[in-house]
């Protein structure tokens, strides 16, 4: 797909803002739809999905991070937040909610068209992952982001998720721990090996039979993960 096929979706609601992002990505071959507040958000997704969302969270009507868990519910689309929060609880607060990247403004218009093209990029991979995956006695479908076991419903947070689906994309493969940080927590996060482990061990105790002694996600020594199934 080219550039001049994918459809961005700009939720801002400063017009001055929106009016540079829309000329920013239209130089760059994008379509754009602009909403500018979160109820026209979701309409706009659910109506046109489109390819990516540039979302601000500071909306009139509701705030981004009930948007991106509602987006969540329905669609897959990579959502980058663009906002002037600059907290690191806010940051991780959408990355949890299920955002895949978070630019503060100011922003850098290289930076952002950067970030836009990797997201792009991560998402057209998911091409090979497969929708559903069997773990064990676990049925995961990541479509739906639900998990299934024998005794009902596991509930896995949107950042094990992605974890898992970056796993899965590999095929058994080794992921490099780098790698995985860079495609669930973004690349200013690389190095940041000890929030990696303690989401594999989160995911670990929900879809292992024994968590100490795993069998499905698999530690390959210094150097990454491996998900080992059939």
């Amino acid at each position: 797909m080219t550039e001049a096929m994918f459809l961005v979706l700009v939720v801002e609601d400063d017009r001055d803002i929106s009016a540079v992002l829309r000329t920013l990505l239209e130089a760059e071959g994008y379509r754009v739809a602009v909403a500018e507040c979160a109820e026209r958000a979701l309409v706009e997704a659910r109506g046109r999905r489109p390819d990516l969302m540039l979302l601000d969270l500071g909306l009139p009507d509701r705030d981004g991070q009930s948007v991106i868990r509602e987006v969540r519910g329905f669609s897959p689309l990579p959502i980058i937040v663009l906002s002037a929060r600059t907290m690191e609880a806010e940051r991780i607060a959408a990355l949890d909610a299920g955002a895949d990247d978070y630019v503060t403004k100011p922003f850098s218009s290289r930076e952002l068209l950067a970030r836009v093209r990797a997201a792009l990029r991560r998402a057209a991979r998911t091409g090979g992952q497969p929708s559903l995956l069997k773990i064990g006695l676990l049925d995961v479908d990541f479509a739906r982001r639900q998990t299934q076991g024998p005794g009902g419903p596991v509930h896995l947070t949107p950042l094990e998720f992605r974890v898992l689906e970056c796993l899965a994309r590999a095929h058994g493969l080794i992921v490099t721990r780098d790698q995985i940080i860079r495609e669930v927590w973004g690349p200013d996060r690389v190095g940041d090996t000890r929030n990696l482990r303690v989401y594999v061990k989160l995911l670990r105790g929900k879809i292992e039979p024994e968590p100490d002694r795993p069998r499905f996600l698999l530690t390959e020594a210094g150097v990454g993960y491996r998900l080992d199934v059939d």
